[in-house]
């Protein structure tokens, strides 16, 4: 018996294609472009919009539903649900919430908090769990942070140390964090290792410190030092909006500075005969 031929839409059914729709969508919402308690355009609009077919926009709102950002009911469509009902250590839901411009102050301060329950509680762990191996994995990454040359050299190390970390807990249930912990490093380290304000070389010596209490298989020094290294990174965030402004001011203040000197150079030209 011949195959039957699939139909149109189901060819349109492609995992790019629902990422893509996904990914705007998400985005959209997590920026407050569709605000909370609004209702998405009917699944046509969406289709014609994104060029897509129905299976392809229905997935799309699967997986938004998935993640807690919108709830779908008959006769009362797709609604943007408040941002307590979503799923905050869901790897897109992160992504989307930071964007591309400046994360928001408080949502990393959020981050952090996160950071301080879950990674002290880790490093004593890895303290007490740590194989040869784990120790081998602690000290590249390190070695890495100490040598990186660039950003991105200087983040990938960044994340490998303390994702390293985690590993050596050999704690499945936190281990089940990879990912959001994952998306969370990007978010600070980001923040952490360019722009004005950037802090990483500084914070070294405590990632150091963490480093050898685990080596030493001293679980409370190992949380304090993993403590001191969190504590050292709030501090920064908290000030980062000081020093961003004072960047901001003194370029518009370079800005102004040249402006102001070809406007008296014009107006010399002028008075030239």
């Amino acid at each position: 018996m011949a195959r039957a031929r699939p139909k149109p839409a189901d060819k349109l059914i492609k995992p790019g294609r629902i990422r893509a729709v996904l990914t705007t969508l998400g985005r959209e919402i997590a920026q407050d472009l569709i605000p909370v308690g609004t209702t998405l355009p009917p699944e046509p609009e969406l289709e014609t919009r994104f060029g897509a077919g129905r299976g392809v926009v229905r997935e799309a709102i699967k997986s938004l539903a998935a993640k807690g950002l919108v709830s779908v009911r008959p006769r009362h469509g797709t609604q943007v649900l408040p941002r307590h009902e979503w799923s905050l250590l869901d790897r897109d839901v992160l992504s989307w919430l930071v964007g591309q411009d400046e994360p928001d102050r408080d949502l990393l301060l959020a981050i952090q908090e996160v950071r301080s329950i879950i990674e002290p509680a880790a490093a004593a762990l890895a303290a007490e769990r740590a194989t040869k191996n784990d120790l081998w994995r602690i000290d590249t990454a390190l070695a890495a942070m100490q040598t990186a040359k660039d950003q991105a050299s200087a983040l990938a190390a960044d994340k490998a140390f303390h994702l390293a970390i985690l590993d050596a807990t050999h704690n499945p249930v936190l281990q089940g964090f990879r990912g959001a912990i994952d998306t969370i490093l990007s978010t600070v380290f980001t923040v952490a290792v360019g722009g004005p304000g950037g802090w990483f070389r500084d914070n070294l010596p405590n990632h150091i410190t963490a480093a050898r209490a685990i080596a030493s298989g001293k679980p409370e020094k190992a949380r304090a030092a993993m403590e001191r290294l969190l504590g050292y990174t709030r501090l920064k965030l908290s000030n980062r909006k000081t020093v961003i402004a004072a960047a901001n001011r003194k370029t518009d203040g370079s800005a102004v500075r040249t402006a102001r000197k070809a406007s008296v150079s014009g107006r010399r030209k002028r008075r030239r005969p």
